[in-house]
C-alpha cells in the first residue's frame, strides 16, 4: 500500500517563476490539489436574513462534505481487527477527501464511548483520535460541524461493547425528560465544549474551524411539547455557560409532531437529513431514482421562525444506489431548499472499504466507488455553484443546468467550465475551452483522454504544457456490496494494472515526457502518438523540452504535496470471474454474454463453453474487451428453444479454471465433476416475459408497507406456490405526520429493464400484462404503474377476486399518469409521488420498472382481526 506524506506545513518558496505559475492554484481546486472555500480567520455569523455568513469576509457560507467514522464504534474496532494504525488510516482518508474537494465534515460523536453515566468525559483513545482528525481535518481547511449526542450504541453491525456512557442507560425516547440524564447531557455538553485538543492546543468552542454544533443525533420526542422545549433550552444553556458563541443547530426533521417546540427554541439554526431511497434494502438498487431526489420541500419553509435562521443537512445518502447521477441533483436541491451545509453519510475508510462492512446500506470511496466518488466531487461544485433559493423545474428526461449534465440514461455526471472538466463515466461530451482548461478528473474515456481501466484520475496543470497526472487503480466489483457483508468477503478488488493512456490535452503534444513522483515510483518514458503505458501512480507529464526540475515530490501546491499518493494494495484472491445470467435468451438469434473479470493476465485466454441441456457443446473464445471485462456470441444454431448452460473457463498457464466456482478443469473434460453452472431459458418469439416470480424474484425486487401503513410477507398460496402477500396494517393510534390516508398501504417495486433489454426486438409485439394473484376480503384496488427510463409513468387498476386467478389488462388500458416515489423517501414529509410528460401511449421498449402498488380498503374489513391483503405470484408480459 503506498503511503501518502506527511502533511504540509507552509508551501515552499521555489523559483519565483514558479510561484507565479502557481499564483491561481494556491486556493486549490475541487478535484485538483483541493480548492476549497478560502481559510477563513475568524467565526461564522448569522445576518438579519437569517444566513449564515463569514465573518472577515462576510461571504455567504456553502460547504459540502462527509461524516467520516474511524475515530469510533465499528469502524475504529473494524481497523484494531485488520491491524491497521488508525493514524495512518486518518492521514490516507483526508487525504482523498480533500482530493475529492471535501470541505465540510461531520459526525455524530459517539458520547457512549467518551463519558461515563455522568457526563464525565473519559480521556481515552476514541477522543484522541476523534482530536487528531480534527487536526488532520484543518490541515487540509475542510470546515467542522460536530454533533457531540449520538444516543447510538457502538456495536452496529455488531453487537454493543462495553459502553461506560450515559446512552447506555438512557435510550433516545427517555433523555429528554429524565432528570437524570438531562444533567448527565448537560455536564456533557459543557466538558465537550471545553475540551482542549490535545494536537492543536484550542478548546473545542474556540476553535475557528469548527464552525457551529449540532446538539444531538435525530431525538426522538412525542408530546407534550413543553418537555421538550424545556429539554432544548437547558441544552442551549449548558453550551453557552461555556462561553460558546456560534451557531448551534437541532434537529427539525426527525420528530415533526413537536416541530414547534423546535421553532420555538433559542436555537439558531436547524437541521435535515435525507435518504431519498429509504435504507437497507439488501441488494442494488436499479432503475432511473432519479425523480426521488429533484426537489426537497420544507414544510416550514414559510413559517418566519424558520426562513430567519439558517439550515443545514448532517446526513444524506442515496443508498443502496452506486448509479453516480443521484448526488449532483441532491445537492441542487438542497441549495434550492436553501442549505448552506450539507454533509453525505458516511464515507467508507479506506482500510475496510473493500468489504463495505461499516454501514451496508451505504457506500462511497474514492478507491472503491470510483465513479460515485466522483460524483460527490461533482455535486460539492453544484452545491457552491447553484444560488441558495434558485428554483429549477421539475426533472427533465436529461438534466442540464449551469454549467451541469445529469443523465441516467447515458449513467454519467458532469461539470464542463472553460477550467474544469469532470465525467464520471466514459463521455462524448467536448469540453468548452480545451486551451483554458486547467483541471480535469474522471473515469473512463472523453475527447481529452482515453484510458480502459476503471479508477478514477486527476489532471491539474501546474504550468503551460506541464500536469499533474494521478492515477488510481482498477477497482473490480465482484459481489453485490448493498448485500449482507463480512471482513472475510471483498465485495470490490482493486488491481494494479499497467495499461495505455492516450491525453489529447492541448499544448501537451504527443510525444510529451513523463516522470514518476510518488514514493517508489521510478518510471520515466515518452509518450508515442500521445500514450503511455503506466501503473497506478502520481506522474508529472510534460511537453517535449519543458524544464520540469522545480517540481518534486515535495514541491506543496494548495493543499497537498505533488507526490503524495493514497492507494489500496492490489487484492490477494485468485482469479474471478463474475457474471449474472440472463433470465431469458430470444431463440434462433446470436446472443452476447458479457463477464468481469479479475486477476486474469493479459496473456491468459477465455473461453465460454455453451450447451444446449442434453444437446450440442460449444467453446467460444471470448474477446477481451478490456484487462478486466470480456465477451463471448453463443451462435444462432446453439439458441434453439430449451435451456442453455455455460461456464467461463480461464486458461492460465496451460491450466484451466472455470467459472462460476472457480473449480480446477474445464466442462468438456470427461472428469469434471462440479455442477455449478449458469443457465438461461431460450424462448421462441411470442413467449411470455417474466416481471416478476415470486418463487424466484425476492433478491430482485423492493416490496413493504408505505408511511406505516402496510407491510409484505411471502407467503405458499393455495395451489402450494410460493406469492408475495402485500398487507395493510391495522389503524395507528397515532397519526404519522404528513401521511396521506388515500395513499397505497403497501407495494412491491420491480426492475424488469434488463430482461426485456434481452428481448428488446420483440417489445412491439407483446399485448397485455398478465397478473396472477388474488384479493382478500375487504382489501382495497391494486394499482399497475409501468415507468419508463426517462420517468414517465403509466398506470392501470387491477381488480382480482377472492380466488387465485390470470387477470389480464391490455397494454393499451395504461394511461399518463404518477408513480410512488418508491421505496419510500425519508423524511415523512418529501413528495410521495412524482409525474413528468411522456408520449400518450405506453412506450413500452423504455419501460423498466413496474410498480404494484395496494391502495387503501374502501370500507373496513369484516373481522376485528383481519388483514386486508393481495397476493401476487407472478406477473407476465404477453
Amino acid at each position: 500500500m503506498s503511503d501518502s506524506l506527511p502533511f504540509p506545513g507552509s508551501a515552499r518558496s521555489g523559483r519565483w517563476w514558479l510561484l507565479a505559475g502557481f499564483a491561481w492554484l494556491l486556493a486549490g481546486t475541487p478535484a485538483a490539489l483541493a480548492q476549497k472555500t478560502p481559510s477563513q480567520a475568524a467565526d461564522v455569523y448569522t445576518d438579519a436574513k437569517g444566513v449564515l455568513r463569514w465573518q472577515g469576509s462576510k461571504q455567504e457560507v456553502a460547504l459540502f462534505g462527509v461524516n467520516y467514522t474511524t475515530p469510533f464504534a465499528y469502524s475504529y474496532r473494524a481497523h484494531q481487527k485488520l491491524g491497521v494504525n488508525l493514524e495512518k488510516a486518518i492521514d490516507q482518508d483526508v487525504y482523498h477527501l480533500s482530493r475529492l474537494g471535501v470541505d465540510a465534515f461531520r459526525v455524530h460523536v459517539w458520547d457512549v464511548e467518551i463519558t461515563d453515566t455522568l457526563g464525565n468525559i473519559i480521556q481515552n483513545e476514541h477522543l484522541r483520535l476523534l482530536d487528531y482528525l480534527v487536526q488532520r481535518l484543518k490541515q487540509r481547511r475542510i470546515k467542522i460541524i460536530l454533533t457531540p449526542i449520538a444516543y447510538w450504541g457502538n456495536g452496529y453491525p455488531e453487537k454493543d461493547t462495553a459502553q461506560t456512557g450515559f446512552s447506555s442507560i438512557y435510550p433516545k425516547g427517555r433523555a429528554y425528560n429524565n432528570e437524570r440524564a438531562v444533567r448527565a447531557q448537560e455536564n456533557y455538553l459543557a466538558q465537550f465544549l471545553n475540551h482542549r485538543n490535545q494536537y492543536t492546543g484550542q478548546l473545542n468552542r474556540e476553535d475557528p474551524d469548527i464552525i457551529a454544533y449540532e446538539v444531538c443525533n435525530e431525538p426522538h420526542y412525542r408530546q407534550p411539547e413543553a418537555e421538550v422545549s424545556r429539554f432544548v433550552e437547558r441544552m442551549v444553556q449548558a453550551m453557552r455557560s461555556t462561553g460558546y458563541k456560534k451557531p448551534i443547530f437541532y434537529n427539525i426533521a426527525e420528530s415533526p409532531t413537536v416541530a414547534n417546540a423546535i421553532l420555538n427554541s433559542p436555537v439558531q439554526g436547524f437541521t435535515f437529513q435525507w435518504y431519498p431511497s429509504a435504507l437497507v434494502g439488501g441488494h442494488t438498487l436499479q432503475g432511473n431514482m432519479l425523480p426521488l431526489v429533484s426537489q426537497y420541500p420544507i414544510p416550514y419553509a414559510q413559517d418566519p421562525r424558520f426562513s430567519s435562521k439558517p439550515r443545514m443537512v448532517y446526513e444524506f445518502e442515496s443508498a443502496d444506489i452506486l448509479q453516480p447521477v443521484m448526488y449532483p441533483l441532491m445537492a441542487r436541491s438542497f441549495r434550492s431548499a436553501g442549505m448552506q451545509w450539507a454533509t453525505q453519510f458516511a464515507y467508507d475508510p479506506l482500510a475496510i472499504a473493500f468489504a463495505n462492512t461499516e454501514y451496508q446500506t451505504h457506500y462511497l470511496n474514492l478507491a472503491y466507488t470510483p465513479a460515485k466518488a466522483l460524483s460527490l466531487l461533482i455535486a460539492g461544485k453544484v452545491f457552491r455553484d447553484v444560488k441558495r433559493g434558485q428554483p429549477f423545474g421539475a426533472y427533465p428526461q436529461d438534466s442540464v443546468f449551469n454549467n451541469f449534465r445529469v443523465s441516467y440514461r447515458a449513467g454519467v455526471s458532469e461539470l464542463n467550465t472553460p477550467e474544469e472538466f469532470y465525467y464520471t463515466s466514459t463521455t462524448t461530451t467536448q469540453p468548452r475551452k480545451p486551451a483554458a482548461l486547467r483541471r480535469l478528473a474522471g473515469t473512463g474515456s472523453s475527447p481529452l483522454v482515453t484510458y480502459e481501466g476503471t479508477g478514477a484520475y486527476f489532471l491539474d496543470q501546474l504550468a503551460t504544457g506541464v500536469w499533474r497526472l494521478e492515477v488510481m487503480p482498477d477497482a473490480i466489483p465482484v459481489r453485490d456490496p448493498f448485500a449482507t457483508t463480512s471482513l472475510r468477503q471483498p465485495v470490490v478488488r482493486i488491481a494494479w494494472n499497467t495499461q495505455p493512456l492516450r491525453l489529447s490535452l492541448p499544448g501537451l503534444g504527443s510525444d510529451f515526457t513523463v516522470r514518476g513522483l510518488n514514493e517508489g515510483n521510478t518510471f520515466q518514458g515518452q509518450a508515442t502518438d500521445g500514450t503511455v503505458r503506466l501503473q497506478p501512480g502520481v506522474y508529472l507529464v510534460a511537453a517535449r523540452g519543458k524544464n520540469t526540475g522545480a517540481f518534486t515530490a515535495q514541491t506543496q501546491v494548495g493543499d497537498i504535496r505533488l507526490g503524495e499518493f493514497v492507494a489500496p494494495a492490489p487484492t490477494p484472491l485468485p482469479t474471478q470471474v463474475v457474471h449474472t445470467a440472463p433470465t431469458q435468451l430470444p431463440a434462433g438469434r446470436p446472443a452476447t454474454l458479457q463477464a468481469t473479470v479479475a486477476g486474469a493476465d493479459a496473456a491468459d485466454s477465455l473461453f465460454l463453453v455453451a450447451q444446449h441441456f442434453y444437446g450440442r457443446t460449444r467453446a467460444v473464445p471470448m474477446r477481451r474487451l478490456t484487462l478486466t471485462t470480456a465477451e463471448a456470441t453463443v451462435p444462432a444454431d446453439l439458441l434453439y428453444p430449451g435451456l442453455l448452460r455455460y461456464w467461463v473457463v480461464v486458461k492460465h498457464n496451460g491450466r484451466s479454471t472455470t467459472f462460476p466456482g472457480g473449480f480446477a478443469g474445464s466442462p468438456q473434460d470427461w472428469d469434471y465433476a462440479p455442477r455449478e453452472h449458469w443457465e438461461a431459458q431460450i424462448v421462441a418469439a411470442g413467449a411470455a416475459l417474466p416481471l416478476f416470480i415470486a418463487a424466484q424474484d425476492q433478491q430482485r425486487v423492493e416490496v413493504g408497507g408505505v408511511n406505516g401503513a402496510g407491510w409484505a410477507d411471502y407467503v405458499t398460496s393455495g395451489n402450494g406456490q410460493l406469492a408475495l402477500r402485500l398487507l395493510q396494517s391495522p389503524p395507528s393510534p397515532t397519526p404519522i405526520p404528513f401521511a396521506d390516508a388515500t395513499a397505497p398501504v403497501a407495494f412491491l417495486r420491480a426492475y424488469f429493464g434488463d430482461r426485456l433489454a434481452s428481448r428488446a426486438a420483440e417489445a412491439g409485439a407483446f399485448r397485455e400484462l398478465v397478473i396472477r394473484g388474488r384479493r382478500g376480503a375487504g382489501a382495497g384496488r391494486a394499482r399497475l404503474v409501468l415507468t419508463t427510463r426517462d420517468a414517465a409513468a403509466y398506470v392501470a387498476e387491477v381488480e382480482l377476486g377472492d380466488d387465485l386467478q390470470e387477470v389480464r389488462v391490455p397494454l393499451s388500458a395504461f394511461r399518463p399518469g404518477a408513480q410512488l416515489l418508491l421505496p419510500r423517501p425519508y423524511p415523512s414529509f418529501l413528495p410521495l409521488s412524482f409525474q413528468t410528460p411522456g408520449p400518450a401511449t405506453l412506450p413500452l421498449a423504455q419501460a423498466e420498472v413496474l410498480q404494484v402498488l395496494l391502495e387503501p380498503a374502501a370500507t373496513p374489513a369484516p373481522a376485528a382481526n383481519a388483514r386486508p391483503f393481495l397476493d401476487l405470484e407472478s406477473i407476465y408480459l404477453r
